[in-house]
């Protein structure tokens, strides 16, 4: 008893009172440290283009815009007007411009004005620009923008090819969100010569997807089909723009009946899209692979309506797919009529509209399973056909197109089903391993074209070989001479 009492007094709760307390009086940063920090890590990436700049290596600027996503939700007026004041020299054409979007305040220190290279007067204007357009702002960003890209077309330099591509894809983005895309069109074509010209990968990437974009939202699918006859996109560009592109192609490829070849194109555009970011991306990919595999014929994957990021926005694909599989013509049009809106906003009504057939198919294939004869009336009213005439075209259709192997008795109107065949007798075991044999062998091509090296690395290695093979023959020389050496002290 006694060492229990004891030991009573030695739980110290108050301890964790201490520890809240010195939690909730932490005090917060206030907006003008906000401010400063960023001034200072945006003053570090002007310090990397500089260096970009002098050493004339442009995978520097690729540094910087991997962090302007991050950067651009800083942003402030404050901020900006600093920026312009300071990088921005009283030379450039625009900064009187750009000084008056913004409200000048006095929460950051003043600084005199720094000469800087056009690399960084071109990062400041974007990050301006930028700013408009997240604060949809767009009379002042479209005058902005064609500022940004006159002072962008007037340099020619490697160097510049990085930070160029980017402006020209929120000059297009700003004419975008004006309502006025088409306006771009005749700039971007112009540019897309000038970059194929140039040798600009980058710049050919972001311009042919800009292009597709432009086409595509205007549904002028048949331009954009020559655009791409036309042009070669550049085999060294970066998994973002091959993953737009691939996408876009598949569209286009979808919307031309050419469905095998679309598919391939949206499979590669979702391997090659970031794992952990584009969810946007990656739904409007999918939602656009599963409408393109139920025209094949064939049942996408459960596991991809599963996924955390994807289930709440497939979920009207989920039941088209399940209406689709049923060969139920009822429940296929009530989720049409659903989810109407939804599918034109996402711009897959066209080839949904398609799967109408689709469904009709899988209905006479099941029947065709269930009934070795059944009349044509019957098969009207199971697929909620109009006529039995109507049945009978669509089953001699589907007798032709390979889908079903039937007989029709016109005379006494009902259909025979054949026996089905082995598949394992036929040549489709074969083509099944063909297609997964040559898509793990896409999938190595990808992957090493994808592998990215330092410039100047290959002739670095060289030299370090060269100087290898010369100390290893100082090597063998000395331990020729210690031999000789030694022999000659046993003689």
């Amino acid at each position: 008893m006694a060492s229990s009492l004891k030991s009573k007094p030695k739980v110290e709760t108050p301890k964790t009172d201490v520890d809240v307390e010195m939690k909730e009086e932490s005090p917060s940063k206030s907006q003008a440290e906000v401010d400063l920090l960023t001034v200072e890590d945006i003053k570090d990436h002007v310090i990397i283009i500089e260096k970009s700049v002098i050493n004339k290596e442009p995978r520097f600027v690729l540094r910087v815009l991997r962090q302007l996503s991050s950067t651009r939700k800083r942003l402030n007026d404050a901020v900006l007007h600093h920026l312009i004041k300071v990088y921005l020299s009283d030379s450039y054409e625009f900064k009187s411009k750009l000084s008056g979007y913004f409200v000048s305040t006095e929460s950051l220190k003043e600084e005199k004005t720094h000469v800087k290279s056009a690399l960084t007067e071109i990062y400041v204007h974007l990050l301006v620009l930028i700013h408009l357009l997240d604060k949809n702002r767009i009379n002042d960003g479209i005058p902005c923008a064609q500022a940004l890209i006159n002072k962008v077309m007037s340099i020619n330099k490697p160097t510049v090819h990085l930070l160029g591509a980017r402006c020209f894809f929120y000059y297009s983005r700003a004419f975008e969100m004006a309502g006025r895309l088409h306006e771009a069109r005749t700039l971007l074509h112009g540019r897309l010569r000038t970059s194929t010209l140039r040798h600009d990968s980058e710049g050919q990437a972001m311009l042919l997807n800009l292009l597709l974009r432009n086409y595509i939202h205007y549904n002028l699918y048949e331009q954009a089909e020559k655009l791409i006859s036309k042009t070669t996109f550049p085999e060294n560009a970066n998994n973002n723009e091959s993953a737009r592109y691939l996408f876009y192609l598949g569209k286009i490829k979808a919307t031309q009946l050419e469905y095998s070849e679309a598919f391939k194109n949206l499979n590669q555009a979702i391997r090659k899209a970031p794992q952990n970011a584009a969810i946007g991306f990656k739904q409007a990919a999918t939602k656009l692979l599963v409408v393109v595999q139920l025209l094949l014929g064939e049942v996408p994957e459960r596991h991809i309506f599963r996924d955390q990021h994807l289930r709440l926005s497939l979920q009207p694909y989920l039941m088209l797919t399940q209406a689709v599989l049923a060969g139920d013509l009822g429940k296929f049009s009530t989720v049409l009529e659903t989810y109407s809106d939804k599918f034109m906003k996402e711009g897959t009504m066209t080839l949904i509209n398609r799967l109408r057939h689709n469904v009709i198919k899988t209905g006479i294939k099941s029947v065709a399973l269930s009934y070795s004869r059944i009349s044509l009336s019957d098969v009207a009213e199971k697929l909620q056909l109009d006529s039995p005439e109507d049945a009978e075209y669509i089953i001699a259709k589907a007798i032709h197109d390979g889908v079903i192997e039937a007989t029709i008795d016109h005379s006494n109107g009902y259909m025979q089903s054949n026996d089905s065949a082995d598949v394992y007798s036929t040549n489709e075991p074969l083509k099944a391993y063909h297609e997964r044999i040559r898509f793990c062998l896409d999938i190595h091509n990808h992957s090493i074209k994808a592998m990215r090296f330092p410039p100047k690395s290959y002739n670095d290695n060289l030299e370090d070989a060269q100087k290898q093979r010369e100390r290893e023959q100082q090597d063998l020389e000395y331990a020729k001479e210690i031999a000789e050496e030694e022999e000659d002290g046993m003689l």
